[in-house]
């Protein structure tokens, strides 16, 4: 299978080069493959203040972070996101707003861009308005449409995500097709990642081989048309790949995200790797979270490799894999990422792979990214 393209190396030179604020857990919409904790409404009462957001801004420009990105949940829903943005803007950043589109109306848009917005990623589930609707268990395919136009109409650079999975994977073709009809800019066509809502609705969730194939196919077909000027990505899952992807371009190098409570991680899905210690910028300065804490020193360069990760030739490209994968799928972090055909939990990714293709698989009900859900699937288990 072809690599999708979408593989970024960059040697940050021990720079926080992208940095992530999750400004909130709290959003509008219950994704089944949500990648917030799936305790998420723990964290609604610990959320940083404005003042503290800024001191963040601050500290990540003089620790060298450029490229700067407002998630969530949904940003949106933070009413001083334009004031953050546009401190964003004095200090110099890069700056992206990751949004489903709730909220954003054309007043919060202009005033978005008045404030220095450079750029905004929409989500988007499919090209249907009632599998859309399904899939985030809302009324909101209409209504990113509609945002989706209005980015558009105000000038913004737009990235048109997809999260990919079984249930709209043969939608590629109508995707596509829609993406060039509002005139996005770049579409990514993600193949979701397995953790926290995807992992526990994964057997519904994973796509085949085959479908995989043919949606690749469909993708080579729309950058070899004529004239075509959207810049596409197809992000393969790294279950159908013999190797892992380098993930974050390695622990601590590149990338630093700050929680809604102002810890500090290598990586969003951190939290679900259990014995980690996550102090946060209420204690700490940025300078020593990312510098000094063990937190980000656990997994950088690759003293903490097992074999065959430690005497693999391959070390340098995907750095083991993920450090969270690894500790879901096999239980300790320090393993070689199951993704990985070197791995020797290797076969785990592979029985996954061949649930999906189970022609009398009994469909389970996706569970929606909501209050109590897990405390259910726990009690029916039980």
């Amino acid at each position: 299978m072809a690599k999708d393209g979408s593989a970024v190396s960059l040697d940050g030179q021990g720079k926080p080069m992208w940095l992530v604020l999750e400004l909130t857990y709290r959003c509008p919409l219950k994704c089944v493959w949500c990648n917030n904790p799936l305790d998420f409404d723990q964290y609604g009462k610990k959320e940083l203040s404005t003042e503290e957001w800024k001191r963040i801004l601050r500290e990540g420009r003089e620790l060298g972070a450029l490229q700067l990105g407002f998630s969530g949940g949904e940003p949106m829903l933070r009413d001083d996101l334009e004031e953050l943005v546009e401190e964003a803007e004095r200090l110099g950043y890069y700056t992206n707003l990751i949004t489903s589109g709730v909220g954003l109306t054309p007043e919060r848009l202009k005033a978005l861009k008045q404030a220095g917005l450079k750029q905004i990623q929409l989500s988007l589930q499919s090209a249907n308005r009632s599998l859309t609707d399904e899939l985030v268990g809302a009324r909101a395919h209409d209504l990113k449409i509609e945002v989706a136009r209005m980015i558009k109409a105000e000038g913004f650079p737009m990235v048109l995500n997809v999260p990919v999975f079984r249930q709209n994977i043969d939608q590629v073709d109508e995707i596509l097709a829609l993406a060039e009809d509002i005139g996005v800019d770049y579409l990514e066509l993600a193949n979701i990642q397995y953790y926290n809502w995807a992992l526990l609705n994964r057997d519904e969730l994973l796509p085949t081989r085959e479908q995989i194939e043919r949606a690749e196919a469909a993708v080579i077909a729309a950058r070899q048309r004529p004239g075509q000027q959207m810049t596409i990505y197809f992000v393969i899952p790294d279950y159908y790949e013999t190797r892992p992807k380098a993930c974050m371009n390695g622990w601590g190098t590149i990338h630093l995200t700050i929680a809604p409570d102002g810890a500090a991680l290598p990586c969003q899905e951190v939290r679900v790797i259990e014995g980690l210690e996550f102090p946060t910028v209420r204690e700490h300065s940025l300078d020593w979270l990312w510098n000094d804490s063990p937190l980000f020193k656990k997994f950088r360069g690759d003293e903490w490799m097992k074999e065959p990760c430690r005497t693999c030739d391959e070390k340098e490209k995907d750095f083991g894999g993920c450090r969270c994968q690894a500790f879901l799928l096999t239980g300790d972090a320090t393993n070689t990422d199951p993704a990985c055909a070197k791995s020797p939990h290797h076969h785990v990714i592979e029985m996954a792979v061949n649930k999906a293709r189970e022609k009398h698989h009994v469909p389970r009900p996706l569970v929606r990214r909501q209050i109590g859900a897990v405390t259910t699937v726990f009690m029916e288990h039980k």
